[in-house]
């Protein structure tokens, strides 16, 4: 009874329907026209409007496919070790937190060594590659790859590279499955993001998300990294550390290598490896045992509208120079602060963190065709990569003739010892800042360079330049051992 009173009422409610629509119809209709709204009414499908999700998508046969090439990595840790992971900070200090790493939870003063921890990993060759993450097998002394048909293995570490947080390790066995890659620059925020990994020990766990940004820079303060990461939301947790994150045809698009998290759990944001990046490094360890990187010698800055406007650029894009070396190539070739590069080799640099990501994988002693804008029109300049070494950014320090003008400058000139004294080849000091100079950031001691990319000794420069720059003005200044573009809004 149940079925057939459910089928009347259905039946019902649709015969009211078609008559209130029927009548409807009839009432908008014109003469002669009464009956056909009624069948376009029941034969037009309903169409959701473009770029609508209208279902989603099952995952298992990806998982299926690919998920055997995903591996447990778990590590004994040499016992020195402890100690550091005993103190990792204040668990609410989100800048302690920003970077954690996926490791296991850290050994209680009871624990005794050697201490454990566990990562992910995923099979690149069939005869035993597997990547994974530097810090995760960074200072093991036994690292055991277990894979999905619980086959456990011994695996060598063959190369790490903390700079990029990439690691190569090879296990004895042939025949392995593998993973597809994919190419990460044809990523889109909103596209589906699918990690596999060991979350907390939880073998061949699987989570979904989205992309949700491209060619994030992060840093950690130590200077060394030169990886634009792809941010998801597709849970990461500690022992995701390594895994793979693949896209929705099933190919591997980056390394699970970081979360931001306030409690050392996931909260939303993660950020992974681009695996052209990755296999650029596992390339190199392969063949060498280490990483080779090349730069060009300048240091940049990112470009916001009012630093655009003051270069004449129609839009904020590119990696504006602020210093380059002067034993460097790029001195050589001709750049100078002011000078803004817009592309390397045919890739377009959006952002500034995007040159050093670009230029460090070039081989040293290449050459990179740069896309420069200079003095206000687009030019080409070639220049030969030279190795990268750790060497500190050049310039100076701090240390009355009134000048600066509409600027809220008071500035005076620097002797010769003085400059030596800093390790400048400035020669206006601030004195004093008020005004536009103030809200934009300049201090007392800082170095006046140059103005919209050209140099100035003297107040007077200082003065021409500023009264042709007209609204916008960027000044480039020596602060420390650094230096930056300001702009000022003298409007």
């Amino acid at each position: 009874m149940g079925s057939i009173r459910t089928w009347s009422l259905a039946v019902i409610a649709g015969i009211f329907v078609m008559v209130v629509a029927h009548q409807r119809s009839n009432a908008d209709a014109r003469p002669g026209q009464s009956g056909a709204p009624i069948v376009a009414a029941a034969v037009a499908p309903a169409t959701a409007p473009a770029g609508r999700v209208t279902g989603l998508p099952d995952f298992s046969g990806l998982v299926a496919e690919a998920g055997g090439a995903v591996v447990n990595v778990s590590v004994t840790e040499k016992a020195q070790k402890i100690s550091g992971l005993q103190g990792q900070g204040d668990g609410d200090d989100p800048l302690s937190q920003f970077f954690r790493r996926f490791q296991a939870p850290a050994p209680g003063p009871d624990r005794t060594p050697p201490s454990k921890g566990v990562g992910s990993g995923f099979i690149v060759s069939s005869d035993g590659y597997v990547l994974t993450n530097a810090h995760v097998v960074a200072d093991a002394s036994e690292v055991i790859v277990t894979l999905t048909d619980r086959r456990e293995f011994t695996a060598k570490v063959v190369g790490i590279d903390k700079a990029s947080d990439v690691a190569l390790i090879k296990i004895a066995a042939t025949g392995l499955p593998t993973v597809r890659f994919g190419d990460p620059s044809k990523l889109r925020p909103g596209q589906w993001a699918i990690a596999i990994g060991s979350p907390f020990g939880f073998e061949n766990s699987v989570t979904a998300g989205v992309i949700s940004a491209v060619g994030r820079p992060l840093t950690d303060g130590s200077n060394t990294s030169y990886v634009t990461f792809i941010q998801t939301d597709a849970a990461v947790n500690p022992g995701n550390s390594g895994g793979p994150l693949f896209n929705i045809d099933g190919e591997v698009v980056g390394i699970n290598s970081q979360i931001y998290s306030r409690t050392g759990g996931y909260m939303g944001v993660s950020f992974a490896i681009p695996i052209d990046f990755a296999l650029n490094v596992m390339d190199q360890l392969q063949k060498n045992g280490k990483v080779l990187r090349s730069r060009i010698g300048v240091s940049v800055q990112d470009i916001k509208q009012q630093l655009a406007l003051s270069f004449g650029l129609t839009t904020p894009h590119g990696a504006l120079i602020s210093a380059v070396d002067p034993t460097g190539p790029s001195e050589k070739a001709g750049l100078k602060a002011g000078d803004v590069i817009t592309s390397v080799n045919g890739r377009n640099i959006d952002h500034s963190w995007d040159l050093p990501a670009i230029v460090s994988q070039l081989p040293p002693g290449s050459q990179a065709k740069l896309g420069i804008w200079h003095d206000r029109k687009a030019t080409e300049v070639t220049v030969k990569t030279v190795l990268l070494e750790d060497t500190s950014a050049q310039v100076a320090r701090t240390s009355g003739e009134d000048g600066g003008g509409k600027l809220g400058l008071v500035l005076r000139s620097l002797q010769p010892n003085e400059q030596q004294e800093l390790h400048t080849k400035g020669r206006l000091l601030v004195e004093d800042v008020t005004g536009p100079a103030l809200a934009a950031g300049l201090q007392p001691g800082d170095v006046v360079l140059g103005v919209n990319g050209v140099r100035v000794g003297t107040v007077a420069d200082l003065k021409r330049e500023v009264a042709r720059a007209g609204h916008n003005v960027a000044l480039l200044v020596q602060r420390e051992d650094a230096q930056i573009y300001y702009p000022v809004d003298v409007g």
